[in-house]
């Protein structure tokens, strides 16, 4: 690899992909045709009313991290991932998801490999308290050709979730002042996988064998890629019961990049974060390429995959209510007056924007 490794080098652009996202401004033409009432807009997506609840909806991949499946040939847990990352999208606006449904586009429709992919779907939805209501597996063998023959696939998952309109997390009233607790991720997650896999993996032109066990890890390293995506549902839901929850963030693409998005609705804040306790994966990938913290706190989660911010007098009780739902979380920062999100990590102090 050469020096300095950018996520931008290994195939991801974040520049590019964020001049390409100006083309979903036209969406909002769309927004008017809401029978039940006007959009609202969220910093992480829209609800849309429907009775005396709001809707939101979600959909999302598990990317390139299907790749690591078909490495390890390992199908039993990717569908977890599939689940995680639609479900921890819906609960950011204070929804309790309902219900999910899958989109798989597969070389084949290999009736063993399907039924190792709803292993993973069912034990997701099962940890999110929803059902899966319908989905669909395609074989388009022109479009998917995987690591082997018949084994390729993509795998998308959609939810829907339901709020109130007064538990909405509106992420417009955050003050300097108030606390960002952090909830434990699992590892990598689904995002970074690609900058991970040409770093890691001789499969892609990294380093090691993925059954080598690098220095740092305890088990082989595909197993350790492999980990499942995180669930937040329970623990969230038990926190908005009983507390205010004044922004949520899903730290998955563009990692600590994702609070612009609430700078961008609490107009004059920033946010400081100084509290980061990264997993053995994130040191070897960082040890191996040689990237900068920079890059690696805006591609990787760094040890919290969730994130919320409370009124700093609340902080204590909500850390009880998380411990108490199993989750492990600790404060990580504040939100401050700077307009900057501010980071202090192995002992330098970055401003990530």
């Amino acid at each position: 690899m050469s020096k300095r490794t950018t996520y931008a080098e290994a195939g991801v652009d974040r520049e590019l992909r964020k001049r390409a996202k100006t083309a979903l401004r036209t969406l909002k033409q769309t927004y008017k045709l809401s029978p039940h009432g006007e959009i609202l807009q969220l910093p992480y997506g829209n609800v849309f009313p429907i009775g005396d609840r709001y809707l939101d909806l979600a959909i999302e991949g598990v990317g390139t991290k299907v790749l690591l499946a078909q490495l390890a040939r390992k199908y039993d847990t990717i569908g977890v991932d599939g689940v995680a990352m639609a479900v921890n999208d819906v609960i950011r606006s204070g929804a309790r998801p309902l219900a999910i449904a899958d989109n798989i586009h597969a070389h084949i429709s290999n009736p063993s490999l399907v039924g190792e992919w709803m292993k993973g779907i069912v034990k997701g939805a099962v940890e999110s308290r929803c059902v899966v209501a319908g989905g669909e597996i395609g074989d388009v063998p022109e479009l998917i050709k995987g690591l082997e023959e018949g084994k390729g696939f993509d795998m998308i998952v959609s939810c829907v979730g339901e709020v109130d309109k007064d538990h909405i997390v509106l992420g417009n009233n955050i003050r300097p002042g108030d606390t960002v607790v952090g909830l434990r991720s699992s590892g990598i997650h689904s995002n970074g996988i690609t900058l991970a896999r040409k770093v890691l993996f001789k499969r892609w032109g990294g380093k090691f064998r993925p059954h080598e066990i690098p220095e740092g890890l305890d088990r082989e390293l595909v197993y350790e890629v492999l980990e499942p995506t995180r669930i937040y549902v329970k623990p969230l839901q038990e926190a908005t019961k009983q507390h205010k929850v004044k922004g949520a963030v899903h730290i998955t693409g563009d990692a600590y990049l994702k609070f612009n998005r609430l700078m961008r609705f609490s107009k004059g804040i920033g946010f400081e974060l100084n509290n980061f306790k990264p997993q053995p994966i994130f040191e070897l990938i960082q040890r191996t390429a040689d990237i900068t913290d920079t890059e690696m706190l805006k591609t990787f989660n760094m040890g919290w995959g969730f994130a919320i911010v409370v009124h700093r007098n609340e902080t204590d009780e909500v850390l009880d209510i998380l411990e108490r739902s199993k989750a492990e979380a600790e404060v990580i920062g504040k939100a401050t007056s700077t307009r900057k999100i501010v980071v202090h990590h192995n002992k330098k102090k970055i401003t990530l924007s």
